[in-house]
């Protein structure tokens, strides 16, 4: 008798979406096939899409240190809410930052004491630290995170083109991969000093502060950093179809390189940002429907590695300055990726099935070596997702489970409805509701030692 039995369900896998029981025996998949019988636990699910647990590449968490902003407890629960079951975690806003080992053991605790969900670790990449990338690879770094553009975070500094070249040379060395947030610091931080001077200081003049030939330019700096050093390169966040098709043709060079969107960009215009004001601010910022439009195209030819959260919380009074400059800038939004690109990918613009799990976790679980994540088969984790397609409901304030319940989605109508999340065969969301206690495992990178 198999430890679970998930019945019924209609599995989506690479080659399609198939009637099929899943079997699950030590928290991992051992079958999937039609008339297994009952197992210890069965679960019925009769009307329900089976999807893998989704990967989250891109989560800011911000603990230890700045647990008020959102802390490992809440923001697990929030992903497992929506059906996600492991994210790796960015190395800035927590106190300190995640820079050395030192660090990177304390944001490790933090995590196995609380999180909900399996979780691995970025490390920084930053002026100084150079010689600390060896210890934090040896620790269990997934890979290097720096910023191209001022972080918002006084302790953890921009990337000068030496330290990315230097540290894209000694990644490549360890194996690992450099996550860069692609902006030209210079003409964003010029742009925003003439308007901040004049007295522009709306939402329009900080979105007319941030232009696309910022992104266009740093994505082209860092490409060609990465072919000279032979360094995995992976851009985050691109907010245009034009940066999709810079990474599309180095690709195509041979440049070891892949670039991820955020919900927000496909789903969010200026207009809305104009609208809704600071919760719906980030950096790059959300651009026009123009901009918006190509970006789905490129993502629906299949030039998008995948799509994360860059859930990036604060509390509320951090959003509230008249001066949009100085608001935080950051969108929450861990527990709601899943059903976002259900309503706009899947039933808005047709989007298989097949294609969306790929960009919710089996990309993600490729590049950074997760190598029993992100699919259902035979030997992989069995991290599920039970979703209702035919579910449709309005968001509020009820739904978000992330520590500030704050969201530019709130009174959009969304499509799916995660009626259970399975951790390694676990429940650990059910019926709207956590279930258990926090068991999520830190995942290592494949340099740790």
């Amino acid at each position: 008798m198999h430890d679970l039995v998930i019945r019924g369900g209609a599995v989506v896998l690479p080659d399609g979406v198939q009637s099929l029981d899943i079997a699950v025996d030590d928290g991992r998949i051992v079958a999937l096939e039609p008339g297994l019988a009952d197992g210890r636990e069965t679960v019925d699910a009769a009307g329900l899409h089976v999807l893998p647990g989704m990967i989250d590449p891109h989560v800011h968490l911000n603990e230890p240190g700045r647990t008020e902003w959102e802390g490992f407890a809440t923001g697990s629960l929030a992903f497992a809410s929506g059906g996600g079951t492991t994210l790796i975690d960015m190395p800035l806003n927590s106190t300190p930052p995640t820079v050395d080992a030192a660090a990177f053991a304390a944001k490790r605790a933090a995590g196995e004491r609380s999180s909900r969900v399996d979780f691995a670790l970025w490390g920084g990449l930053v002026p100084g630290n150079l010689d600390r990338l060896d210890e934090l690879a040896a620790a269990g770094a997934i890979g290097f995170k720096a910023f191209l553009s001022n972080s918002g975070m006084a302790d953890f500094s921009a990337a000068d083109d030496v330290t990315l070249y230097d540290g894209m040379i000694r990644a490549a060395a360890l194996g690992l991969p450099v996550a860069v947030h692609a902006e030209h610091d210079g003409l964003t931080a010029e742009l925003a000093r003439r308007a901040i001077a004049a007295g522009r200081t709306g939402v329009r003049d900080y979105l007319g502060s941030r232009p696309v030939v910022a992104e266009l330019e740093a994505i082209d700096r860092v490409i060609t950093f990465a072919q000279a050093t032979g360094c995995a390169l992976h851009i985050v966040h691109v907010s245009t179809g034009a940066g999709i098709a810079r990474v599309a043709a180095a690709k195509a060079r041979g440049v070891d390189v892949t670039a991820e969107t955020c919900p927000h960009y496909l789903v969010l215009t200026d207009d809305n940002v104009a609208e809704l004001g600071a919760v719906a601010k980030c950096a790059p910022p959300i651009r026009d429907r123009t901009t918006q439009a190509e970006l789905w195209t490129r993502l629906l030819a299949g030039e998008v590695d995948w799509v994360a959260s860059d859930h990036s919380p604060s509390p509320p009074e951090l959003k509230t300055s008249a001066d949009f400059f100085a608001v935080w800038g950051g969108i929450s939004s861990i527990g709601q990726t899943l059903s976002l690109m259900l309503t706009e990918g899947v039933a808005r613009r047709d989007l298989p099935l097949e294609k969306l799990t790929d960009l919710l976790a089996g990309a993600a679980a490729r590049r950074f070596w997760l190598p029993r994540k992100g699919h259902l088969a035979p030997g992989f984790d069995a991290d599920l997702a039970l979703v209702d397609l035919s579910a449709e409901s309005t968001l509020t304030v009820d739904d978000l489970r992330h520590r500030h319940r704050q969201s530019p989605y709130l009174g959009r109508k969304l499509r799916g409805r995660v009626v259970r999340t399975i951790l390694g065969g676990r429940t650990i969301w059910s019926g709207g509701n956590p279930v258990g206690e926090p068991f999520g495992r830190f995942i290592a990178g494949p340099a740790a030692g």
